[in-house]
């Protein structure tokens, strides 16, 4: 079979869903390139953004930035969010329990599937 009759299979890590005790569904990637995981790395240590960023506004930049990479879709009251922009979006005006749900969310799959990643 020449190279025009093969097919690349695009290989895709296992999405992962969590639920709330609402019936919120979200679900996480499983897989963090390792350029990501540098990312969130320097700017969890501070080592982006300025002599005017506190400590608090690195982690919060660093939840934003696993959320963002991590991910794919969320479930809200049966109305799903898919798209990218959407779901950050979403996730920049979530109530402040929405915020600690998705932050336990990120630290329970962080530890499930990227053990060297240090949660938020």
């Amino acid at each position: 079979m020449g190279r025009r009759g093969r097919r690349q299979r695009k290989l895709s890590a296992p999405s992962s869903d969590y639920s709330d005790a609402a019936g919120n569904t979200l679900t996480l990637r499983g897989s963090l390139s390792p350029g990501s995981r540098r990312e969130y790395a320097e700017i969890l240590s501070g080592g982006r953004g300025g002599a005017a960023s506190t400590h608090e506004d690195a982690w919060q930049r660093a939840v934003e930035l696993l959320f963002e990479r991590l991910a794919e879709r969320w479930v809200i009251a049966g109305a799903p969010i898919d798209r990218q922009r959407e779901l950050l979006a979403r996730f920049r005006i979530a109530s402040p329990a929405e915020r600690l749900w998705v932050r336990g969310v990120l630290r329970e799959h962080c530890a499930e599937h990227f053990p060297d990643v240090q949660a938020p």
